[in-house]
């Protein structure tokens, strides 16, 4: 989602001529796009003004007009608003991420100085009006693209700030989407992931005048020419619905590969953590899809040392880590963060228990990872190559798992499906060769 209000920022940017630079230091404005999600994050937002404030002062000894400006955007902005302002004096604007279509016009006041000092900006409103009514189109678009479909979550998890920083779930009407993704095709895109906070929660306005769900959704994207592959991210146990299942069942361009987060292996810790679900129901919902698609693979987030998680119940996790056999993972130790339930209760872990639990969780997940990687040696995927690799000569691509792949070739291979023979599996990609 970030990501996503990235490139939307870009594009408010361009039309007032602004360009974006790998640079630093040859910045005029610098915007941190932030997330407030875990505790490494926030603190890694002080830690990057602190080195945005030195390229500033740099800039002005080498030219006294240069005087950058330095915004705090995001999720991190949102929750935190003017107290950004008190603890970073260099910060000239903060805004949350319902805020940042006003980007440009809060750029224009920024730039107007009063009494030699320039005003700061701090907006964190959540406006009444959408602000996908007021973003543009993309001008241009990476080979596979994202798109946001539904933000804010209505389901006040007890260890998790998105309620309070994105706000209540909204679904953007089917018209607005397929319009975009219609947009996205025409510059290149070959494959679309629908965004959301908790993405399969959609219920906007389809076509046809009626709610539509999300796999409604997908059924009428999938006729669009030139879209190869769709995905979507993030997904809620609680929000999976009938025609989601018939829509892996029936839908090629759909992706073999679903992100569904669980977050605990114990019914004691999701009770407490306020999902709303067991262990239960979480095994149905992976009964059912691979009931309707039988090559579907999984990926989860998975926290840690919850206050109250004992022994047992950590062991529950890696139980059931086992009996679904995750082909990636996201994996962290709880992180208190302030205004949640979870935050003020007593029973918190201690911080080394924590991190030995996440360290033999990990094992587990990279375990079943490098497994998954190898099994598929031998093998000719499809593969959607997209951007550069680490070495000279060397692409990357994706396969349908979201494996990353990568080949001896240049950025003329772009947006292309290759079939690729896969020689050797790594715990975080494959390697092989054109066929």
């Amino acid at each position: 989602m970030n990501v996503y209000d990235g490139q939307k920022m870009a594009d408010l940017l361009k039309v007032h001529g602004y360009t974006i630079t790998e640079y630093p230091e040859d910045a005029d404005v610098a915007i941190l796009n932030t997330c407030h999600i875990r505790e490494k994050a926030e603190h890694k937002v002080f830690s990057d003004l602190g080195r945005l404030s030195t390229i500033k002062e740099k800039q002005k000894k080498i030219n006294q007009d240069s005087d950058m400006i330095i915004v705090v955007g995001g999720c991190v902005g949102q929750a935190e608003g003017e107290e950004i302002t008190r603890q970073a004096p260099e910060v000239d604007m903060v805004f949350g991420p319902q805020s940042y279509h006003r980007l440009p016009e809060m750029l224009a006041q920024i730039k107007q100085k009063s009494k030699g000092k320039r005003s700061k900006i701090v907006d964190t409103e959540f406006p009444t009006i959408s602000k996908f009514d007021s973003l543009p189109v993309a001008y241009e678009t990476p080979v596979s693209a994202f798109l946001s479909v539904q933000e804010g979550c209505d389901k006040f998890c007890h260890f998790c700030v998105v309620p309070y920083t994105r706000g209540a779930e909204y679904s953007r009407p089917a018209n607005q989407i397929i319009e975009e993704a219609k947009h996205l095709i025409r510059l290149g895109a070959k494959e679309i992931t629908l965004l959301g906070q908790n993405v399969n929660a959609y219920h906007g306005e389809g076509l046809n005048g009626k709610e539509w769900t999300l796999g409604r959704l997908i059924y009428a994207l999938a006729e669009l020419n030139g879209l190869k592959r769709i995905r979507y991210t993030t997904s809620h146990p609680l929000d999976m619905h009938n025609d989601l299942y018939e829509a892996h069942r029936d839908i090629e361009q759909l992706m073999p590969f679903l992100h569904l987060p669980i977050q605990s292996g114990s019914d004691r810790i999701l009770d407490m953590m306020n999902r709303k679900h067991k262990i239960s129901d979480y095994l149905k919902i992976i009964e059912k899809l691979r009931n309707a698609r039988a090559d579907i693979e999984f990926s989860s987030d998975f926290i840690v040392g919850y206050p109250g998680e004992t022994d047992n119940d950590y062991q529950h996790t890696l139980e059931l880590i086992k009996k679904v056999g995750y082909v990636q993972a996201y994996s962290f130790k709880y992180s208190p963060r302030p205004g949640t339930p979870a935050s003020i209760l007593e029973a918190q872990i201690p911080e080394d228990i924590k991190t030995n639990r996440l360290a033999q969780l990990q094992n587990l997940l990279n375990e079943q990872q490098l497994m998954f990687n190898k099994s598929k040696e031998g093998k000719t995927l499809e593969v959607l190559f997209d951007r550069q690799g680490k070495l000279q000569g060397q692409i990357v691509g994706k396969t349908a798992y979201m494996q990353s792949v990568t080949l001896d070739g240049d950025s003329s291979l772009f947006g292309n499906f290759l079939m690729i023979k896969i020689k050797h599996g790594y715990r975080n990609s494959l390697s092989g060769e054109c066929v």
